[in-house]
Order: C-alpha cells, then structure tokens, then sequence
C-alpha cells in the first residue's frame, strides 16, 4: 500500500500563515501541575480541520508518496513497520510538536528538498515516542531526503522534556539541513514567535544540546560568520540576522509573554523598539511563579494590554478599543513606512492549542490538547485527550469559501468579528462565558481523569470510549453554547443600541474620549449654534 501526500494544495494554504504563529514551552518544573507544556497559535486566513491519524502496520515496501498539485510524483519515503496514532499534534506517547517560522537567510531554502515542514511535524509524530527521538526522525529525515522549507523553529515535548529546535536548509542543491536544539532547563519557560531565538550553544552537551555537523563552518563558507571577529558563534545572528522589521514583529510577543510572566524581571521594551543599545531578551526564562494551564491560556491571550503599546487604546482601536488592526501590517503615508504592532493575539489566528504531556499519568490520560479555533482572545479551549478515538464532527467541516452553522470554527470567527462592532462591551459578555466554560472543565479535569485511570488499569478500550465520549460530547456542547452566544449578541447589539434588557434598546453613544478626538479634528461640523440675531420677518404681500 502507498499513501500519497499533494504537497502543492497543502502548501498553499500553509504559506498563508506560515510567518504568523507565537510558541510558549513550559518545563515541568515550571509548571503547578507537573506538566511538560507547549503553545501553538497557528495564525494566518484559513479554515483548519481538527483530525486523529490512526496508528497503523505497514507491510514491507509499503512507501509514502509526495506528489505536487498536477500529479507529478515528488519522492517517496519508506513507511517503518508502525507508526502511531496522533490526534492534531499530539501522538499516543504525549509527543508534542508545534512550530514559527523565521525564514531567515530565503537564499538557503532548498527547492529540490522533499520535506517541508509540516511533512516533518507529521513524520516524527508518526514515528517518535519522545522529543529527543522526534529530534532525531527529523534530522534523519531530512539528511536522506533534503529539507524544502525556509527557516523554522520547532517546540517539541513530551512528558518529561520540552525541545527548542531551529534548522535552515543548505540552498539550491545542496542537502540535508543546518539545525540546533536545546533542552530547556527545568523551572524554565520559553518562547519564539517568527524569529531565530538560539544564540550561542555548548558543543560538548549532548543530552542538553544537539546540532549538525556543519552548522558552524557552513555559516563560515557562506560568510555568514566570521571566526577572526573575535566574537562567538551565535546560530540566530548568522541564520536570521537581526532587523528593526523582525525585532518590532517578533521579539515585541517574546517580551510580552516574559513581562507577564516574569514582571518582578522589568524587562525592558526597548530591544523590541529597535533600540541599538539594548541587548536581545534570553532564550528562556523562570517565571515569578509555577504556571497552571490558565495561567498559559492567559499568556496566549495579548494585545499589549496595559503597556505603552497596548493596542486596545488610541483612535487606531476605534470608539469602543477594538484591538484588532486589519491587514496589511505595514503601510506607508506621504511616502514613510509605519507598521501595526504584532500581538500574540490576533484574529488572523486559524487554531491554536495548549498541551500538557504528564509523566505521573498513563499516556491516554497525561496527553491533553486544550484546543482553540480562530482568535486565542476570543476561543474556549476544549480538552482532547491523546487516547481518545473520535472527534466531534464539526471539526472536520466547513471551508474558508462558504460560512456554515455547521462548522465550530465559523461560529468562533462570527463572534469574534462581531464584537468589533461594539468591542469595549461585547468583549466582556464573550470573556463571561469563556471563563465559565473553561473554569467548568479546569473543575471536572481530576475527577474526570481520577475515572479514566482507574479504568485504564483494567479496561482500555473503556477508558479510551471513556475520554473520547467525554472530549466529543463536551466539545458539541461549547459549540452549541457559542452558537447561542453569537445569537445573543446580535440581538443584544443591534443598530448601534444595546439591549440592557429585552427588546428594550438603549441608546450608549460614543466614549466621551473619543468624542474629543471628533471634536478636536472637525472643531465646528457638529456643533450646535444658538441663534443671537432674529432674522427678518419675510413679506408675504409686496
């Protein structure tokens, strides 16, 4: 049996979001509840499809196929006796991948490589138990059958360790690839977000460190390092040099996500504004606190708020702070470029999730991927358990061409883009039930998993029913309750009137700050003028 993969259909709508995306790693010791910890908000205009690949034999010669939107057969790779199940990106081992991409140094990437790389989070997946391993299938992978993407960097965990991995391919012609990966340290978090982050590295630290062969004097042939300068080797500087365009786009999220989890740090903003002077943040961090899952949640949900740069104030937020700033990002006026700030936060955002992989659990209970569809601001995140088998149907339907009731993830963007109307007031009735919704399942999460484990231990096929009834069920209900909130909000906002009860509009008006800003731009236009002088009484007979 050969399984064919179209690569050409499939990379279309990646490259839609594949410079958009925002990654935390959280170590278990950095975590409250002894999770390995990992985010992925995959950003960019599509509509994501939630799917569970089974895990399968594969007879000998059995080969998977890559062909391009024509047909053309691209390469095949041979298939290993199994490969494992994987629900979106989490395998039944609690392995965990997600990924940004920094493209850095575009000359490098390799057109004739194989492997893009989402092909590559799909593979190891599919044959890795662990993060090391994955590190390994990957770089295997790609050594033998060439690496197409530009640069990428990779978050991978499992229950024990959370992986920083960054690689870049050798050009037109060449092969394999140039990478690096670090173990974070425990009681640290991390973050990328569209940028390199690796700096410098130890040679001589294998179970902290890997890298290839080549990746220093391959810099050095393309004189992307200088070994006379005196300075060390450092992979981000000479792989995806640094840009007032990248530190304002990327390093602006890396410091919003460690100001907020490390506020006691003060770091500054002033490398992300392009300061010369300041130095670039750490690769990682240990945070003020141990995180919980909501507290992660939390971190993916950012627009800069209570910060100089906090994209909810200002008349580019409109009348009622709406955050969201429409594409392009970068403009020009009178001919001088400015650029919107980049948030964590964003309705470009397709999915995104939050994963906790725990050692102390059996691996259908320990793997959770807390997944979100559209806005990470505005989504509920949704349990679902690695041992599960089904999924809810909504999740495999609807397309970006046509809305449907019948797909959550329009029902998430509709909410989302109707609260722009009226954000400053929608945005709480949205935040009411999303906190329920989630504080609901942060409750029922011990004793649902107290159940599956003691099943586990003498019945798994009923626990997996178990879990899998649980996740699906629980989903259908967060879909039909977010309907309902898209309902209630079109009634309760309508017309510019807001329904403070009951087919009872209230008339709200405008905030009295920005009310000023109209005034102040067209000082005469609106006001009302009492009359001083009476006019002339008109003459009806000449």
């Amino acid at each position: 049996m050969r399984f064919t993969l179209k690569m050409i259909p499939l990379l279309f709508i990646l490259t839609s979001y594949a410079l958009s995306c925002t990654n935390i790693l959280v170590s278990k010791g950095a975590s409250s509840n002894r999770s390995v910890m990992i985010t992925y908000s995959c950003d960019g205009e599509f509509h994501p499809h939630l799917k569970i690949t089974p895990a399968a034999d594969h007879p000998a010669g059995d080969s998977l196929e890559f062909r391009d939107g024509q047909g053309r057969l691209l390469g095949k790779i041979p298939q290993p006796p199994h490969t494992y199940k994987v629900v979106g990106l989490m395998n039944e081992f609690q392995l965990v991948i997600g990924e940004t991409t920094f493209s850095g140094r575009k000359e490098l990437q390799n057109p004739k490589g194989l492997l893009h790389y989402w092909a590559l989070m799909k593979l190891a997946l599919q044959r890795a138990k662990t993060a090391r391993e994955a590190i390994t299938v990957i770089t295997g992978l790609v050594e033998k059958y060439g690496y197409r993407s530009t640069g990428e960097t990779f978050s991978i965990a499992d229950p024990n360790e959370a992986w920083i991995m960054e690689i870049i391919g050798p050009g037109p012609g060449g092969t394999g690839a140039e990478w690096v990966a670090l173990r974070l340290p425990e009681g640290y978090i991390s973050c990328h977000a569209n940028k390199a982050r690796i700096s410098t590295f130890p040679l001589d630290d294998p179970d902290h460190c890997l890298y290839s062969a080549n990746v220093k004097s391959f810099a050095i042939q393309k004189k992307y390092y200088d070994p006379q300068s005196g300075e060390p080797f450092r992979f981000n500087e000479a792989y995806c040099p640094d840009t007032p365009r990248n530190r304002r786009y990327s390093d602006a999220r890396v410091w919003s996500i460690f100001r907020r989890a490390a506020p006691s740090r003060h770091f500054s903003p002033a490398y992300q504004r392009g300061d010369t002077t300041a130095g670039p943040y750490p690769l990682w961090i240990e945070p003020d606190h141990k995180l919980s899952t909501s507290d992660v949640f939390a971190l993916m949900r950012d627009h800069y708020e209570g910060t100089p740069f906090d994209m909810s104030k200002g008349v580019d937020a409109g009348p009622f702070g709406s955050p969201n700033r429409w594409r392009p990002i970068s403009w020009k006026v009178d001919s001088v470029e400015y650029a919107w700030e980049r948030p964590i936060s964003t309705q470009q955002t397709g999915f995104s999730f939050v994963s906790q992989s725990r050692a102390h659990l059996p691996n259908e209970v320990g793997g959770v991927l807390w997944y979100g569809l559209d806005d990470t601001y505005t989504t509920c995140y949704i349990p679902f358990y690695c041992g599960i088998d089904q999924l809810p149907e909504g999740l495999s339907k609807g397309s970006l061409q046509n809305f449907s009731w019948e797909s959550p993830w329009w029902i998430f963007n509709l909410v989302a883009n109707y609260a722009n109307l009226k954000y400053s007031y929608m945005i709480q009735d949205i935040q009411t039930v999303q906190s329920k919704i989630e504080g609901d399942f942060f409750a029922l999460q011990p004793a649902v998993e107290e159940t599956a484990v003691r099943l586990a231990k003498t019945d798994p096929q009923m626990a997996q029913l178990y879990l899998s009834d649980y996740s699906v069920s629980h989903a259908n209900l967060v879909f039909k309750r977010w309907k309902e909130l898209a309902r209630f909000l079109i009634t309760k906002y309508n017309d510019g009137y807001v329904q403070d009860t009951p087919g009872r509009p209230t008339e709200k008006g405008y905030p009295q700050t920005w009310l000023k800003r109209v005034i102040k731009e067209r000082p005469n236009q609106f006001k009302l003028k009492e009359n001083t002088k009476r006019a002339p009484e008109s003459k009806l007979v000449d």
